[in-house]
């Protein structure tokens, strides 16, 4: 391609609601356009590189056995209203009427669309198994798009669903996903982790996020530098403290806090390490009839060491707490005689059920709110002050130095950006839209289902965010919009130049390499900065001062200087250099 019959767009400064690096850069390169919230044109620039990833992904998949097919945007709501998900789903979901009245969903997945397809199609164990893939436009309405192609409503995704016979069929299928998908960011040359993800309703443990490690990434994933174990912070678990409690030093003391409402304000106040106080956190299930009214409501404390935070979807899996909610003021003065602050297990004026996480269980002369304004418990002790809690859970997220899991060493955390998801989903749908096949037995029996999902327009934003620097993108070679630029100086003036960058382009080509030749004619400055914000990772400089003495300079874009080649050998240095 020459850079003249290209269309690029260059900006030298990022529009005033792009808050994250990528969205600037990508806008800045001319890779995306805003059309509206959440709305975007894919460039020429930014659509070869959706392109590449969709090339990858779409051989690795092939290469695993999966099928394309491709399932329409518009969806008929009757497919959604089988499983519940029309209605359940909520505002994200985007639901439109034809001129007929009837209902209809702009896709944000394909679960439906997809089982419909299987209990038609696959009528027998002897077509199983199956896995069928697209990539596809979605949307979905979020609340608040921002992040440019981090959070957008409209993207492109890769979504895969498997189909199988049994529990141990599809387990096989999700695992050849699983190793699919380690292949395809391998290749994407990013630096990512594949984390242990929480199953959410469905259950069980083969649930897998693939997190492209960046500073600013979204998500906490928490990893063993000496193991392989890495998990999402939702789903790393919090190991008991090794040992028995320790026994009562102190006497039970009322002791005076005035204005100090935190854990970390009383801590400071008295003195004493933060992780010796105890907070107290309110909530509260309800019981509702069949026409859906509240028949009754179960207030619960939560008890977490000060320096920890709850971890909302453990404390969703503790038996009773499944939907909860925070408790109102009006529940928690109830029970507690006080307002939010000043809170504690000791003296209250309702029973209600205590949950106390493992750390706190473990904990003597712990200190706590006293149910009094302005005052704290000091010397706090399980059994000699208040009864043993009601259930012991892990209900905290991790922090860094925390105990592995898998006893192999201690805990770190660094943030990523979820690009992939791999998925096991069982008979949830198939069982919700009675999709079923004959077994060897000669009996219906529901498919067991895993579904596969990689952010295919999310990915470049993500890859951006983990390479760039000041002057712009640092494009990885396999994902880059081109490999190679070519950058002829004064091509227009001097015939050496002309031919040598033309030969060079063709050579090249002719060798199967991505590469662009700038023949616009711009002077050297505003022609490196274009590129080096657009971010092509090799670039070759010819001038004619540089041919006199037979040479011309090759440029990284991680290097810090250029390098002298001589012209016979620029192709292999090239081709060299991309290898590594």
């Amino acid at each position: 391609m020459k850079a003249s019959q290209f269309f690029i767009s260059t900006l030298k400064e990022a529009p005033a609601d792009a808050e994250v690096v990528s969205h600037k850069l990508m806008t800045r390169a001319g890779l995306i356009k805003k059309l509206g919230a959440g709305i975007y044109n894919y460039m020429p620039m930014g659509l070869r590189v959706i392109r590449k990833v969709e090339a990858i992904v779409r051989e690795e998949m092939n290469r695993a056995g999966a099928v394309e097919l491709t399932m329409p945007v518009v969806q008929p709501a009757e497919l959604w209203q089988e499983t519940g998900r029309f209605e359940k789903m909520g505002p994200e979901l985007l639901r439109i009427q034809d001129r007929h009245g009837r209902d209809f969903v702009v896709q944000p997945t394909s679960e439906e669309v997809i089982t419909d397809i299987a209990r038609q199609e696959l009528k027998s164990y002897k077509q199983l198994p199956k896995n069928f893939y697209q990539i596809q436009t979605k949307f979905r309405d979020e609340r608040r798009p921002r992040f440019g192609l981090m959070r957008g409503r409209e993207f492109i995704m890769k979504d895969a669903y498997s189909f199988d016979r049994d529990q141990a069929s599809a387990k096989a299928s999700y695992q050849i996903m699983a190793q699919a998908y380690r292949r395809i960011f391998d290749r994407f040359g990013l630096t990512y982790r594949a984390v242990a993800a929480d199953s959410g309703a469905i259950g069980g443990d083969l649930s897998e996020e693939f997190q492209v490690i960046a500073a600013t990434g979204e998500d906490a994933i928490v990893y063993c530098p000496q193991s392989d174990y890495a998990a999402n912070m939702e789903k790393a678990e919090a190991l008991a403290p090794a040992g028995p409690r320790g026994a009562a030093t102190q006497a039970l003391a009322k002791t005076a806090t005035p204005g100090k409402s935190t854990c970390a304000d009383v801590a400071e106040l008295l003195g004493v390490p933060l992780n010796t106080t105890v907070k107290s956190l309110v909530l509260a299930t309800d019981e509702a009839n069949e026409a859906g009214e509240i028949v009754k409501t179960q207030v619960w404390l939560l008890l977490l060491r000060g320096d920890h935070d709850m971890n909302e979807i453990k404390v969703g899996k503790v038996p009773g707490l499944a939907g909860f909610r925070f408790a109102t003021v009006g529940e928690i003065e109830d029970h507690f005689g006080c307002k939010p602050g000043y809170l504690g297990p000791i003296g209250l004026k309702k029973p209600l059920k205590i949950v106390a996480d493992r750390e706190v269980a473990l904990m003597a002369d712990w200190i706590c709110g006293a149910n009094e304004v302005d005052f704290h418990i000091t010397g706090v002790n399980w059994g000699r002050d208040l009864p043993e809690p009601d259930a012991v859970a892990d209900l905290r997220n991790v922090v860094a130095g925390d105990r592995s899991p898998d006893g192999k060493g201690e805990l770190a955390i660094e943030r990523g950006i979820e690009v992939g998801h791999v998925f096991y989903l069982g008979t949830k749908y198939s069982k919700d839209m009675n999709a079923t096949f004959l077994g060897d037995d000669g009996r219906p029996a529901f498919f067991e289902m895993g579904c596969y999902g990689i952010g295919v327009t999310r990915l470049p934003a993500a890859a951006i965010e983990q390479n760039h620097d000041e002057r712009g993108i640092i494009w990885p070679d396999a994902i880059a919009p081109f490999t190679v630029v070519v950058c002829p100086v004064g091509m227009d003036r001097s015939e050496a130049v002309k031919v040598t960058a033309e030969q060079l382009y063709a050579d090249l080509l002719a060798a199967g390499v991505d590469v662009i030749l700038d023949d616009r004619g711009e002077r050297p400055g505003a022609m490196f900065a274009d590129w080096e914000l657009i971010g092509v990772p090799h670039r070759v400089t010819i001038g004619d001062k540089s041919l006199k003495d037979g040479v011309v300079e090759y440029q990284h874009r991680r290097d810090p200087a250029a390098t002298k080649v001589a012209v016979a050998d620029i192709l292999a240095h090239v081709k060299g250099r991309m290898a590594v």
